[in-house]
């Protein structure tokens, strides 16, 4: 049995961990820049806050309402998305972590638990080890316990928990469920399906795979095989491999300065450089992105791709190179609102194709950045990081409530009032 636990309203929830307070409250977390509503409570749901919804046009109901406003804080919600994951390990020696707040679980020995109390058990452990509230979905396939999990948040009755281990059970849920909602099924494969009359997720799975195949493919053939139980999807335990890795960020406010753009591409490419050394990898390539205002009658967007000289994960070796193209590409007088880096071309570090006509990385490189991810790691962020990224950062992104890094910042640790 496969069993995906699931975070509800995963941002939000994170604020609420060290805010007992706000619990059972509404509470919305905001977008970089605090643009947008990304993140809602059940309680700010039931309220009707859309999702995507702009702040800036209901900032002041949102007050009058006591709703609970946070800007993202992504060490935070980084930190506890890896406490959670921790917490799953205890029950299963197989599983994947499919995103920041789900994780698959293969369930193989239980000591002859039922599910539904195994189910519960898991959901009551993770709760009492992180505050983080869950649902828990049990099913023989990946694509059954993505419906599970869809009915332990959706019926009350479940308390969190739905277990579908027969086919009863599983037809009982497909019947009600729209097609658009089944995992793997995009907006444009439910509207294809819908003029051959498929509208549910039962519909789908009683279709001819045949068919099917034919008419969409094999993915979408794999997805009737495991609605029907017979499992076609398998955990993937070894975490992927990214092929590229990109840093973008919006301005707090428009830019005309060049050292300002400088020093952003700057501290962009030392976080896309430890993310390289975290998987392993060394980059070929690197791509340079800045955005002008959209609405400014001198628009203006431009990138450049730039071969580097050797395989890297040196952040002052790209970043030397990523800071001399933004001076090729900016144009005086407009107003910038958004950079990025990306780091192309990746390669396994311990396998890597060395130039005959060049040694590659050295060692004293290796160990230098080595040494600063470590103090890093140990003492936080920024503790040491290359000139070249600046001091002053007033063109970092608005971020007006956010709320304390509690477990990733010594000085915004919880303090404990007697």
């Amino acid at each position: 049995m496969f069993c995906l636990v699931d975070c509800n309203s995963f941002y939000a929830s994170c604020e609420q961990v060290f805010r007992p307070d706000l619990r059972n409250k509404p509470v919305v977390v905001l977008s970089n820049n605090d643009c947008f509503i990304v993140a809602r409570s059940a309680q700010a749901k039931a309220m009707g806050i859309g999702d995507l919804q702009t702040v800036f046009d209901i900032k002041s109901w949102l007050q009058q309402q006591n709703v609970a406003i946070f800007s993202s804080n992504y060490p935070l919600y980084g930190d506890l998305s890896a406490r959670v994951m921790e917490t799953l390990n205890l029950f299963s020696s197989r599983v994947e972590i499919y995103s920041i707040d789900e994780m698959f679980l293969y369930l193989e020995d239980i000591n002859n638990q039922s599910m539904n109390d195994y189910g519960h058990k898991i959901k009551t452990t993770l709760y009492k080890h992180t505050a983080m509230p869950v649902g828990v979905g049990i099913a023989p396939t990946k694509t059954l316990a993505k419906l599970a999990n869809r009915a332990a948040k959706s019926i009350p009755k479940c308390e969190g928990v739905c277990v579908l281990d027969t086919p009863k059970k599983w037809d009982w849920m497909k019947k009600r469920t729209p097609v658009n909602k089944v995992w793997g099924i995009s907006s444009r494969f439910s509207a294809r399906l819908a003029d051959v009359n498929i509208y549910t997720a039962l519909e789908l799975a009683n279709a001819d795979p045949k068919f099917i195949r034919r008419y969409f493919n094999v993915c979408v053939e794999r997805i009737i095989a495991e609605l029907n139980g017979h499992a076609c999807l398998s955990l993937e335990e070894i975490p992927a491999v990214k092929k590229q890795i990109y840093c973008s960020r919006s301005f707090a406010s428009k830019t005309t300065r060049l050292q300002t753009i400088l020093d952003a591409v700057s501290l962009y490419v030392a976080r896309a450089c430890e993310k390289l050394r975290a998987q392993q990898s060394l980059s070929a390539s690197l791509q340079i992105l800045l955005y002008a205002a959209t609405y400014e009658n001198n628009y203006y967007n431009s990138h450049r791709v730039i071969q580097l000289p050797y395989p890297s994960d040196d952040t002052r070796l790209i970043s030397g190179i990523a800071r001399t193209a933004v001076q090729h590409l900016f144009k005086p007088g407009i107003a910038y609102m958004k950079a990025g880096v990306g780091l192309l071309n990746l390669s396994d570090k311990k396998h890597q194709q060395l130039d005959m006509f060049h040694p590659g990385q050295s060692a004293k490189t290796d160990q230098l950045m080595m040494v600063m991810d470590k103090i890093n790691k140990i003492h936080g962020k920024n503790t040491i990081y290359v000139a070249a990224e600046g001091v002053h950062k007033k063109w970092a992104m608005r971020q007006a409530w956010r709320s304390p890094s509690y477990t990733t910042q010594w000085h915004e640790l919880p303090e404990i009032q007697c």
